[in-house]
């Protein structure tokens, strides 16, 4: 059985962490570069930074935010916002990060997916879902809508469909990210997480709702998810990495620890 991973979440405006509900009232909460060291001195598995408004906004990620990042973390980094090309794929990877994150460009052009794998490897492109659910129609037989531009723009897509579709492109892993959870801290949107993870053959990361520690708990195994992604439980102080761990591990799933690790 392998080990079940504990992934955190930096999203990034203007430089600044914030947060967000629903996709939406986002707040600074504070700076990123200081938050990453601190979750991986606790034992994070890997970390995941989004530069929210870059799509929105239509420009390019800050590199600069990236690379201080990079350099506070010896753990699988994956980044997103603002990636339209390889090149742009590439200027993050070599700031320091280990893989992309494709959402919006990924949806305008497919392509995008099969090009960054064939360049890169599959293990490094990680294709991110916003996923709104909706009601079932011929479009969106699963009920649930893909949502890009940082949740502000429908697709029509099925978000069932485009999983499939993206693992067959050449996506090593997917994000599964709940906009009707997000920040709610209520749990994940479990039916959502399992469909995809039955539906696919590469690892999911649930996102979107974790609050207590047995939201984790079923997400990875009501859920089938192979990694959970968690923001506002560390954000906030109300947990640590290690106490994330141990409650996990004492449900009998396998979790990872590494020797130099505290908190």
């Amino acid at each position: 059985m392998l080990s079940k991973r504990i992934i955190s979440c930096l999203d990034v405006r203007d430089g600044k962490l914030a947060k967000s509900i629903n996709f939406v009232d986002t707040r600074d909460i504070g700076d990123p570069v200081e938050q990453a060291r601190n979750y991986y001195e606790q034992g994070l598995d890997e970390l995941v930074f989004y530069d929210i408004t870059a799509s929105s906004e239509n420009r390019n990620i800050m590199l600069d935010v990236v690379s201080r990042v990079a350099e506070q973390v010896f753990i699988p980094f994956s980044v997103g916002g603002g990636l339209r090309t390889v090149e742009d794929c590439s200027r993050v990877l070599l700031a320091g990060a280990e893989k992309v994150n494709l959402n919006t460009a990924a949806v305008k052009n497919p392509d995008l997916i099969t090009d960054a794998s064939r360049a890169f490897g599959a293990q490094a492109v990680v294709l991110s879902m916003d996923v709104l659910k909706t009601k079932a129609t011929s479009y969106i037989p699963s009920g649930y809508e893909i949502v890009i531009n940082g949740g502000r723009t429908p697709t029509g897509m099925d978000a069932l469909l485009w999983a499939r579709r993206g693992e067959e492109l050449g996506a090593g892993e997917l994000v599964i990210n709940s906009i009707d959870t997000d920040g709610t801290k209520k749990g994940f949107e479990i039916q959502l997480t399992r469909m995809i993870s039955d539906a696919v053959n590469i690892p999911i990361i649930a996102s979107g709702g974790g609050g207590k520690l047995e939201h984790l708990y079923e997400a990875l195994t009501e859920g089938h998810a192979d990694a959970v992604l968690v923001a506002s439980m560390l954000h906030y102080g109300e947990f640590t990495v290690s106490n994330i761990k141990e409650y996990l591990l004492g449900r009998g799933i396998k979790v990872r620890y590494r020797k130099e690790a505290h908190g």
